[in-house]
């Protein structure tokens, strides 16, 4: 993700075009050194070359949120609750819908995204949980792309070895994405319960605010279609090669009887 701020916009733009050139320049030398090696598959190159870095990272990140689990004394939370945030008092907002110059409306938010300092290994424990599944959620699809890019450039493009990752990455994003969206939600209303009293009837959350998105479903409904599509191609190619063989018996049998 390539976040920049800055307080002129082409300021932002710029900084941003930056970023993605070095990223285009990154994609072109994996191009280029695919074109000198005499790649046929300069496309599946670079994008094994990508996924297998977002692999890595994903690895590493993995690693880094269990051990700061335990390390660490506070956990950070991105799960909303119905704790409900008011604006500032002096930040400028108004109700009045007949004025004529742009005002902010005013309202409140719903607390999201806050760390929690001496927090109990229990609710840091259930913060990496959260954290993890939405990481494994973003990375399945990576891994199935990089599967079939493995196995296309082995000359495998359409195997068993393909169709079951498809269909076991349908399953880990359902899993994942229910899972990441549930624990956001109970991490979050935990966190909130672990820092103010019961008596504390302004910010103490009274019940578990849980959501769960379409994402998860539509994802792995992606992946099984992908998968099915995968499965006839295998059909597809295992007939084809059985004619072929047959027409390699029939050709040796008429050389023989000539």
């Amino acid at each position: 993700m390539f976040t920049f701020g800055s307080e002129t916009l082409d300021s932002s733009l710029a900084n941003m075009g930056i970023a993605l050139g070095v990223f285009a320049v990154i994609i072109g030398l994996i191009v280029l050194v695919g074109r000198l090696r005499g790649s046929k598959t300069i496309a599946l190159d670079a994008t094994l070359a990508i996924t297998g870095l977002w692999i890595v990272l994903t690895a590493v990140s993995l690693v880094i949120f269990v051990v700061k689990a335990f390390t660490v004394n506070w956990a950070e939370l991105g799960g909303t609750s119905l704790v409900s945030v008011p604006w500032p008092a002096d930040l400028p907002c108004s109700d009045d819908e007949n004025g004529t110059s742009a005002m902010l409306r005013c309202g409140s938010e719903s607390l999201s995204d806050f760390t929690v300092a001496n927090a109990s290994l229990g609710l840091r424990l259930l913060a990496a949980a959260a954290q993890i599944s939405g990481l494994a959620l973003a990375t399945t699809p990576v891994v199935m792309l990089w599967l079939i890019c493995v196995n296309t450039v082995r000359g495998r493009g359409f195997s068993r070895t393909i169709t079951r990752a498809l269909t076991g990455g349908a399953i880990a994003v359902l899993v994942f994405g229910i899972a990441s969206d549930l624990l956001q939600g109970i991490a979050a209303t935990t966190a909130l319960r672990e820092v103010f009293a019961p008596d504390d009837y302004a910010w103490y959350p009274s019940v578990y605010q849980l959501t769960v998105t379409p994402l998860p479903f539509a994802g792995a409904l992606m992946l099984a279609a992908l998968a099915a599509v995968f499965r006839h191609g295998l059909r597809l190619q295992q007939e084809r090669d059985a004619l072929q063989r047959e027409n390699e018996m029939l050709a040796d049998d008429n050389r023989g009887l000539v």
